[in-house]
């Protein structure tokens, strides 16, 4: 008899540690998913973040912490930081099981790239005086070198009107997001501006994967100043409209 207790007794305990070595995991629903971690460790983020690389001067398609978004997630070629793409797989899937259809419609943007849409709209507005002028572009589009998008953490959802997200499929697709997107890392950072939020007007198809982000943005703070801002046309407005402290942290703070 003593035997099979001891086997039974030795089984029993391998069950356990087996449990105990999983991967914590959340019900949501109908559906059971893995979570995913509020911070990943400092040590494997300080080591790529330089001045250049919050500036967006660099090449993402080349980078090693960056990765091709596949076609099945979204509208053109688009590249994510992997962490964060990593994560909106995992909010895609969970998404789509609950019949909500996310596409990615823009993700990273480097400083060239952000300076021609900048530039574009600048030109576009050459009848207004400049300070007017960089504060008619930044209602939707920031400077070149205080993009988010630079960072690889942010992306665009769906479409770029807030309209769509106030009816039908889209109010959906938002309901979901405000509900479900926090467990994923991510939040609409560009809410409205009832609570004393500055900088860019509510955008609800904005969404930032805030374990990289925030460090991100608390790298940019301690070491861009305005002569870092440089290199468009409008350039000398940064300081005029204090796109650092109105813009670059004008985010939520929920």
């Amino acid at each position: 008899m003593k035997k099979p207790l001891l086997y039974i007794f030795v089984v029993i305990l391998t069950v356990l540690n087996s449990c105990k070595n999983e991967k914590p995991k959340q019900i949501v629903e109908n559906l059971i998913v893995e979570t995913i971690p509020i911070e990943i460790p400092k040590k494997t983020i300080d080591t790529m973040i330089t001045k250049e690389f919050v500036l967006g001067k660099f090449d993402y398609r080349t980078h090693h912490a960056f990765e091709k978004v596949s076609v099945s997630h979204s509208s053109k070629t688009i590249y994510l930081n992997k962490k964060c793409y990593e994560a909106f797989i995992k909010m895609y899937n969970h998404a789509k099981a609950d019949s909500i259809d996310l596409i990615i419609i823009s993700g990273t943007r480097n400083f060239y790239e952000q300076k021609s849409i900048w530039e574009r709209k600048w030109k576009k507005y050459a009848s207004l005086k400049p300070k007017t002028r960089a504060l008619k572009i930044l209602e939707y589009s920031s400077m070149p070198t205080s993009s988010r998008h630079h960072w690889g953490t942010d992306m665009d959802l769906n479409n770029l009107n807030n309209s769509y997200f106030e009816k039908g499929k889209g109010l959906k697709i938002y309901n979901w997001l405000e509900k479900h997107a926090k467990t994923y890392g991510f939040s609409q950072v560009y809410t409205d501006k009832t609570g004393g939020r500055t900088g860019y007007n509510m955008e609800k198809w904005h969404w930032s994967f805030m374990p990289l982000a925030e460090t991100y943005l608390e790298f940019y703070n301690n070491n861009i100043s305005y002569t870092d801002i440089t290199g468009f046309e409008g350039s000398e407005q940064a300081k005029e409209v204090d796109i650092i402290k109105n813009y670059v942290n004008g985010i939520s703070k929920k």
